[in-house]
């Protein structure tokens, strides 16, 4: 494995929007948590349990469409044995997202019930928005609501809390992204940089993209070389950039600018459909 370092995450609001969710739980009728399908249970912050607890929750698996078919089916069945409902989706394209409202009443048809039962017909259901940065809670809430309400970015932090009308019987409450501010799994945190949850700036970027070309040598080398037609070097970015003719004076390879490539289209989707972890047998 390439040494990428030892990845630290320290956000100024961390500690803010923890207190922010606790204290907003108790104003909303369920969670919505988005993840990256690519990567399920390291794109899922550890302390989220421990905030939700018993609130009723869906999971919205995101970004399925890059994330291979049959990895999604076999989390979408982990989840659903814990008891948690699980939603594919991708949400910049919206595919999926028509099945959200149903779930949702799924979800909440005791509640729902409960409301009609006390004439309270037109009170609308209100549901937190959660998930860490990057992972596409401001495209599920534009999609959602139709417009461009919440600022969209491939970066981390970009999202401030608000409260976000769908129509008169549904409204979201957005939170900004959050991670943990220490990593204690460096596997986890390494498949969150290939993802791009964490900025490149803090990290060696080659040596990220070499450990990546290195995962998937080994789990989709068909995609891998279909996409990059490798010879076999040792050092994938030396093989990328002579396949591209990213070469500098004296045609020595750029693997610094293949680097950013891979991971580019990696994040992209453009290499095929990924997925770097599965469940737990």
């Amino acid at each position: 494995m390439n040494d990428v370092g030892n990845i630290q995450w320290f956000p100024g609001h961390m500690t803010k929007t923890k207190r922010l969710i606790e204290a907003d739980l108790k104003m909303v009728d369920a969670v919505v948590e988005i993840t990256d399908a690519r990567i399920p249970e390291s794109s899922r912050n550890p302390i989220l349990d421990d905030l939700v607890k018993d609130k009723p929750r869906i999971i919205l698996m995101n970004k399925c469409d890059y994330a291979d078919e049959n990895a999604t089916r076999l989390w979408k069945q982990y989840y659903e044995k814990r008891g948690i409902r699980v939603l594919t989706c991708d949400c910049r394209s919206g595919k999926g997202l028509n099945r959200f409202l149903p779930e949702v009443k799924t979800l909440l048809a005791d509640l729902i019930e409960r409301r009609k039962k006390r004439g309270m017909i037109g009170k609308a259901l209100r549901l937190m928005v959660v998930g860490i940065p990057n992972v596409g809670k401001s495209s599920f809430i534009n999609r959602m609501a139709k417009t461009k309400k919440t600022k969209v970015g491939d970066k981390p932090g970009v999202t401030r809390g608000k409260q976000v009308p769908i129509d008169r019987n549904l409204e979201l409450l957005d939170t900004p992204g959050i991670l943990w501010p220490k990593f204690d799994d460096q596997t986890a945190a390494q498949r969150l940089a290939f993802t791009g949850a964490i900025k490149d700036d803090v990290m060696d970027t080659e040596a990220l993209a070499r450990a990546l070309g290195e995962i998937l040598r080994e789990k989709y080398p068909e995609l891998l070389n279909a996409r990059y037609k490798l010879s076999g070097e040792p050092d994938i970015l030396t093989d990328i950039a002579k396949a591209r003719g990213m070469l500098v004076s004296g045609g020595v390879p750029d693997t610094e600018r293949a680097a950013a490539t891979f991971l580019d289209e990696y994040r992209g989707g453009r290499i095929g459909r990924i997925t770097l972890e599965l469940p737990a047998k």
